[in-house]
């Protein structure tokens, strides 16, 4: 988990977002006061990266991040020098305005995905090394256990307040006082929030498997594909397994879970004999061992799995280009796990 690095927030004149007459835009002055070389100008900039970082683990989705604090930028920079310069902690400033804009987004996202074609999964992404998306340092994303799909699709399933104060606490270790202040309710309230986020992702979480086992599982998997041998995926499979797919509508794709290791081998099976034209190349998906399939160079689908006593219990297929954004242009460097 990942600790926190900026400095405690204090008392401030401005509340985060607060604008007044005026404030409204970023002014030619202060773009003049702050320009490049600004050691205040860079030390705000600086803090990017673990805003992008939070704001995925909060909303799921890259794109929808980086919005976020694409937003949160823009309200600081619409304030007045002398505004600015009364915000006693600008990191905490900002991390408080990046969690309420994600608070509102969650709000609103749960509405948009009652009317989304099919099922939502996270956006996945791909190693640092991967993709030409990710080439800037401040927009990549830490993989830890915190991203693996697994995690964020349980996060899914809380309210969105529930995963503000679990998120804020348990990964990026923020007292309740101060996600009181972000969230509007009191410590006690966060501190309970927090603790029913907790009871869910240990109810869901599966016992650890080795990255190394885990690559090797998923090799299987490739080529017993690849053969369209089903005994074999069959074999791979835990007899409850399920595949589940994201196509937004934008592609084809199964609109329902698929249950059972039988038929989600079979469902591969079809794959395999309806699109003989794709390649199945092992990639790093969230941290974790998966798989890519591509058509003509083009990253068409991204595979995430989870597993337990050495067998596949959960397959993740996105298949929305929407968020294979990351993928299209990623190099195909060797996977290795130790």
């Amino acid at each position: 988990m990942r600790t926190r690095s900026e400095p405690e927030s204090g008392r401030r004149e401005t509340g985060p977002g607060d604008t007044g007459p005026g404030d409204t835009a970023l002014r030619d002055s202060d773009l003049r006061e702050t320009g490049p070389g600004d050691p205040r100008l860079d030390a705000i900039m600086k803090e990017r990266r673990r805003l992008i970082n939070l704001a995925y683990r909060l909303l799921g989705s890259l794109a929808e991040a980086e919005d976020a604090v694409q937003e949160t930028y823009t309200r600081w920079f619409a304030m007045s020098r002398r505004r600015q310069d009364a915000v006693e902690s600008p990191g905490a400033w900002l991390t408080t305005v990046a969690s309420r804009i994600c608070l509102d987004m969650l709000g609103s996202a749960r509405a948009r995905r009652e009317s989304y074609v099919g099922e939502w999964i996270p956006e996945p992404l791909p190693e640092h090394t991967q993709g030409a998306a990710t080439a800037d340092p401040a927009d990549r994303v830490t993989l830890d256990e915190s991203v693996n799909m697994a995690f964020l699709v349980v996060l899914e399933s809380m309210t969105p307040a529930e995963r503000v104060a679990f998120i804020l606490h348990d990964v990026f270790r923020y007292p309740f006082a101060e996600i009181a202040e972000i969230t509007g309710r009191t410590p006690g309230a966060c501190r309970q929030l927090a603790s029913s986020a907790r009871q869910r992702v240990r109810a869901e979480r599966a016992s650890a498997t080795p990255a190394a086992e885990q690559a090797g599982i998923v090799r299987e998997f490739k080529q017993a594909w690849e053969a369209k041998d089903i005994e074999a995926l069959v074999g791979l499979l835990d007899p409850d397994a399920t595949l589940i797919a994201d196509s937004g509508g934008l592609a084809a794709a199964i609109l329902h879970p698929v249950e059972g290791g039988p038929q989600v081998a079979q469902a591969h099976v079809d794959i395999a004999r309806a699109a003989p034209h794709l390649t199945f190349t092992e990639r790093t998906v969230n941290g974790q061992p998966g798989l890519i399939a591509q058509h003509d160079g083009v990253t068409v689908t991204v595979y995430a799995f989870q597993l337990a006593d050495h067998r596949i219990t959960r397959i993740w297929a996105v298949r929305n280009p929407d968020k294979l954004r990351a993928w299209t242009l990623a190099p195909d460097p060797p996977v290795r796990y130790r």
